[in-house]
């Protein structure tokens, strides 16, 4: 208990430091603390945990849903990683002979292998938000222009504190700060980024023409910059400093500069150019800062979080504290601001800082402007069910 007690306040005195990967539930927060100066540890809610229940297939609405075969190559991709794992190795030796263009032979081996277990809320929920996101392209340049942004590298000073060193219970816990002195303090806001208190100088990989654009790419993870000489640079998610997210368009809704129907990304992107008075008030509301590397501009959609790359309209980041990456899931919701249902056999190959909770799913739609177009309306409700291969115990011992 004294240990958890500790924790507790470290986590308070770094308090926004957390990334992704999210803290494990480990256990009920303490309703009081004796060994520290830590009021936030006996207001903090007990943490939302998942349920699992079992079913059948052939309540899962619309199996196999309306990319079985087109899919296919996103499970091959998680194959590269788990392929060497218990309960995994007998499935992905399987998958290299199934012929993908078979759809009756497909739907088999999934239901052969894989039991369907219904991902619910410890709170009594069934359904949760499912978002979109994409693979953007931006303009820009190598250099600085007047109103560019820049597209940072990871700063030097960033500290990474990997908890599970110290306790195993919280393995997969991360904090993000920096040096001050002798003290580990929490690392520099948006607003510090910007105001240049975070040593980034000659850390650009590039620079965007367009400052709305350069914050949605940190929402994205990950995307493409056309250059002033025709040239195209990839770039992903190198690093975060640690701030949590905070909605930017919950925030203009607050204010009542936007209706909640209209506060989609297209929404915002509006109001931004519209009020470019009230960007920097705006951006600096989500004190959450994303740092980028340089990828290979290869073929085939960005790398995830599983370290492989997402399919179009076949992969979906997860919270992977309760959907293990590289598990297939069943996903039933709508399509972007319709009715007409979505329903659909997907990979979990990628988090994100914004993907939390046990029913939370983010759909990749792709690379480019349609992609954009999808992915920047959708805010479903969804009901998702995780595939977990028969041979092996439920996660989290669920």
């Amino acid at each position: 208990m004294r240990r958890l007690l500790t924790v507790s306040c470290l986590m308070a005195l770094l308090a926004g430091c957390a990334t992704q990967p999210p803290a494990p539930t480990t256990a009920a927060t303490p309703t009081k603390s004796v060994d520290c100066q830590c009021p936030e540890a006996s207001s903090k809610p007990v943490p939302v945990t998942a349920r699992y229940q079992p079913a059948d297939w052939s309540v899962l609405p619309g199996w196999p849903g309306d990319r079985l075969l087109e899919n296919w190559p996103a499970l091959l991709n998680s194959c590269k990683r788990l392929a060497n794992r218990t309960g995994w190795k007998e499935i992905c030796s399987e998958a290299q002979g199934i012929n993908p263009r078979d759809d009756v032979t497909v739907r088999g081996f999934y239901e052969r292998h894989f039991q369907p277990w219904r991902v619910e809320s410890s709170d009594g929920s069934q359904s949760g938000l499912i978002t979109g996101y994409y693979e953007p392209l931006l303009t820009g340049s190598r250099e600085a222009k007047p109103g560019s942004a820049p597209i940072h590298g990871v700063p030097d000073d960033l500290l990474t504190i990997d908890m599970g060193e110290l306790y195993p219970e919280l393995k997969g816990m991360r904090l993000r700060g920096r040096l001050d002195g002798r003290k580990v303090v929490p690392y520099w806001s948006r607003s510090d980024i910007d105001a240049g208190k975070a040593p980034t100088a000659g850390l650009a990989l590039a620079w965007a023409d367009d400052p709305i654009e350069a914050f949605f790419l940190q929402i994205q993870g990950s995307g493409r910059i056309k250059l002033e000489d025709g040239s195209i640079i990839r770039v992903g998610y190198a690093d975060q400093n640690g701030h949590p997210y905070k909605s930017i368009g919950r925030w203009l809704i607050d204010q009542g500069e936007l209706k909640s129907h209209e506060a989609s990304m297209q929404g915002i992107q509006a109001w931004a150019r519209a009020n470019p008075l009230r960007l920097k008030e705006l951006l600096d509301t989500n004190p959450s800062f994303v740092f980028f590397r340089l990828l290979a501009n290869a073929d085939g959609g960005p790398i995830g979080a599983l370290n492989v790359p997402l399919t179009d309209g076949g992969s979906v980041a997860v919270d992977p504290k309760f959907v293990p990456l590289g598990s297939p899931i069943y996903l039933a919701t709508t399509w972007p601001n319709d009715s007409k249902p979505l329903t659909r056999l997907m990979q979990a190959q990628d988090t994100g800082g914004a993907i939390r909770g046990p029913i939370r799913a983010d759909f990749f739609w792709g690379y480019g402007h349609d992609a954009g177009q999808l992915a920047g309306r959708m805010k479903q409700q969804g009901q998702v069910w995780l595939l977990w291969p028969k041979a092996l115990a439920l996660p989290g011992g669920g």
